[in-house]
C-alpha cells in the first residue's frame, strides 16, 4: 500500500504558480547559505578569522589585492605568514564576506516577493521578515567577531546564527509545497513531540560543538574512548562556561586553564552520546513510519556519519576537511529533525 496519496491539497492548488519560482528563490538561499555554514567553518578552522582585522572591507579597502601592501606589512610585522594575517587568510576571510552579502540580498529579495504576493502565495510574510532581522544580526555578529578579536561567545553566536538562518529558510522552503497526503496520518503524527525534542536536543548539541571549535577545545582530549587517560579527567567548569571572556583568558583575564577546555570537550562528547542514543531511536521510529521512512533512514545515516567524523577529528588531530564536513554533518542532522518535526506537524491536521 502507498504511504502517501499525490496530489496537491486545495488550499495550495490555487497558488501553485506563484509559489514555484518563490520556493526556487528560497531553495537558492538555502543552498548558499548551507555552503557558508562551511565556507564559516573552513575560516574559523584555518585561523583566518582575522585575516583582514577591520570589516567590512580588508584595511578599509575592496579585497586583498587592493590592500595587499598593508597586508604585506601586517606579515612582515608579525615574522611571516603564520600570524592572524596573510594574503591567503585574507581571501578567504573576504570570500566568506562577499558570499555573506549575497546571501543577505538574495534574502532581502525573498521578503520583497513575500510582501508583495502575500495574497497569491496565501502566507504571511511573517517568517521572510524576521529572516531579513536574523541576517541584520548576523551581520553584526560577523563585524563584532573581527573587532572584537574572536570571543568565543560572539563567534559562537555567529556560527548559531548561521544555522538559525538555514533552519529558518529550510522551513519557509517547505511550506511551498503542498503536504504529503497519508493513508494512515496518525502514526507520523505521532512523532511530533519526539521530533521537537530531538530538535532541541540536536541543537544544544551543536551549541556545546561550537563552544568546543571557537574555543579551541577541540583536541584537549586526544585518546578514545577515554580522556587524558581517564574516565572523568579533573574539569573546571566555572571558566568553562563562563561566557563574557577573552579567547583563551578566563573571566577575571587569567589564561584558561587545561582542565577548563577538557571540561568544555568532555560535555560535547557526553551531548554525542545522548545524540546517538536519542536521535538513534528517533531515526529508527520514523524508518518503521509509513510516509516518513525515508527520512528515518537519512538521519540515521547522517548520525552515523557525524560520529564517524566527530572519531576522525580526534583521531587524526583535527584534520580541517573532516572538521569542516562535521559542521556540514551537523547543518544536515538538523535539517533533517526539522523536516520531520514538519512533516509531523503537517500529518497533525488530517488525523
Amino acid at each position: 500500500m502507498s504511504a502517501t496519496i499525490p496530489g496537491p491539497s486545495a488550499p495550495y492548488a490555487g497558488r501553485a504558480a506563484p509559489a514555484a519560482g518563490y520556493r526556487r528563490l528560497i531553495a537558492v538561499a538555502l543552498v548558499l547559505t548551507f555552503g557558508l555554514v562551511m565556507l564559516g567553518a573552513y575560516v574559523r578552522l584555518s585561523d583566518a578569522g582575522l585575516g583582514c582585522p577591520d570589516w567590512p572591507g580588508c584595511y578599509g579597502k575592496l579585497s586583498p589585492l587592493h590592500a595587499k601592501d598593508q597586508i604585506a606589512q601586517a606579515v612582515a610585522e608579525q615574522g611571516g605568514e603564520h600570524g592572524p594575517v596573510s594574503m591567503g587568510k585574507a581571501w578567504r576571510e573576504m570570500v566568506h564576506r562577499y558570499f555573506a552579502q549575497a546571501l543577505g540580498l538574495l534574502i532581502i529579495a525573498i521578503a520583497v516577493v513575500a510582501w508583495r504576493r502575500r495574497a497569491a502565495l496565501r502566507q504571511s510574510p511573517a517568517l521572510p521578515v524576521a529572516l531579513v532581522g536574523v541576517v541584520i544580526l548576523q551581520g553584526i555578529f560577523g563585524m563584532w567577531t573581527v573587532t572584537l578579536l574572536l570571543k568565543p561567545a560572539i563567534v559562537t553566536g555567529h556560527l548559531i546564527g548561521g544555522l538559525l538562518t538555514f533552519a529558518m529558510l529550510l522551513w519557509l522552503w517547505l511550506r511551498q509545497a503542498p503536504p504529503p497526503r497519508y493513508v494512515d496520518a496518525e502514526p507520523v503524527a505521532a512523532l511530533a513531540g519526539p521530533a521537537l525534542l530531538g530538535l532541541v536536543l540536536v541543537s544544544a548539541q551543536i551549541f556545546l560543538g561550537g563552544w568546543t571549535s571557537t574555543n579551541y577545545a577541540a583536541l584537549a582530549c586526544t585518546d578514545l574512548p577515554t580522556c587524558q587517560g581517564q574516565w572523568w579527567p579533573e574539569m573546571n567548569f566555572r571558566d568553562a562556561f563562563h561566557f563574557v571572556r577573552e579567547l583563551g583568558k578566563t573571566g577575571d583575564g587569567e589564561n584558561l586553564p587545561m582542565q577548563a577546555l577538557t571540561a568544555i570537550h568532555l560535555m560535547h562528547r557526553i551531548g554525542a552520546v545522548v545524540i546517538a542514543f536519542y536521535v538513534g531511536w528517533l531515526g529508527w521510529r520514523a524508518r518503521a513510519t509509513a510516509g516518513v521512512g525515508g527520512l528515518g533512514a537519512a538521519l540515521l545515516g547522517v548520525l552515523v556519519l557525524q560520529w564517524l567524523l566527530g572519531l576522525s577529528n580526534v583521531h587524526f588531530s583535527l584534520p580541517i576537511a573532516v572538521a569542516v564536513a562535521h559542521n556540514g554533518g551537523a547543518a544536515l542532522l538538523l535539517a533533517l529533525t526539522l523536516t520531520l518535526y514538519f512533516r509531523a506537524r503537517q500529518a497533525r491536521l488530517q488525523v
